[in-house]
């Protein structure tokens, strides 16, 4: 769970969270969590089978692309931002059985020529690939320290990756933890109908992600 909360794996899923209810949230923080634990516990295994280690030129090479990731990740966020000039509007769906119920969603007026023209959003989407895909690139650049560790207390091939495994595990749970809470600012700015606040942290994260990207990159290069 610590480890869920080391700075290129809270950016990354910064840019990717920020809609949607707790429910949402942690459905991402899993799947990051998920695509994390796989590629850990793969290239992990097949590392103390082999009873050898990742050299360090290619575990650099993997923490590299995680810089190159971020940085994209990081500007989409603000790309997305400038191109869709996003605004909050009450909104209510009715239903059968129920009072209708009423929130605010997100709205972009890119290429629209009045406020007035129809309103269309979509609501939260099932598994995301895009999120997935993150995690097993933070997976793989983490495999190489990861192993040290446990070649460090554990010399047993199953021991050790049963060890990753509960790792894996905690570093699901954590994630989910953490991507609620930092969702959490963001949604009710968009549930207050605060678009300036909304927008200045969606900057934030998008700004910070970049920088952070850059650091890793010159770090690893």
């Amino acid at each position: 769970m610590r480890h869920a909360l080391e700075a290129d794996h809270v950016a990354a899923v910064a840019t990717m969270s920020g809609k949607g209810s707790n429910q949402s949230a942690i459905k991402l923080g899993l799947t990051w969590g998920l695509g994390h634990t796989l590629t850990l516990f793969l290239f992990s295994s097949i590392v103390l089978w082999m009873d050898t280690l990742i050299p360090e030129t290619v575990a650099q090479t993997l923490e590299f692309a995680v810089g190159v990731m971020l940085l994209v990740l990081g500007g989409d966020v603000i790309r997305r931002l400038l191109r869709d000039k996003i605004h909050y509007h009450f909104h209510q769906h009715q239903t059968d059985n129920a009072m209708p119920e009423k929130h605010f969603h997100a709205h972009s007026h890119k290429g629209e020529q009045s406020h007035s023209d129809s309103h269309q959003h979509s609501h939260d989407q099932g598994f995301s690939l895009r999120v997935l895909m993150v995690g097993l690139m933070h997976g793989m650049a983490g495999s190489a320290a990861l192993i040290l560790l446990t070649l460090e207390t554990i010399h047993d091939p199953w021991l050790g990756m049963l060890y990753i495994l509960l790792f894996g595990i905690g570093t699901m749970i954590g994630m989910a933890a953490v991507t609620v809470v930092i969702s959490y600012p963001i949604r009710k700015a968009s549930e207050k109908g605060m678009t300036w606040l909304h927008n200045g942290l969606q900057l934030l994260v998008g700004v910070s992600t970049v920088t952070l990207g850059f650091l890793v990159m010159y770090q690893n290069y």
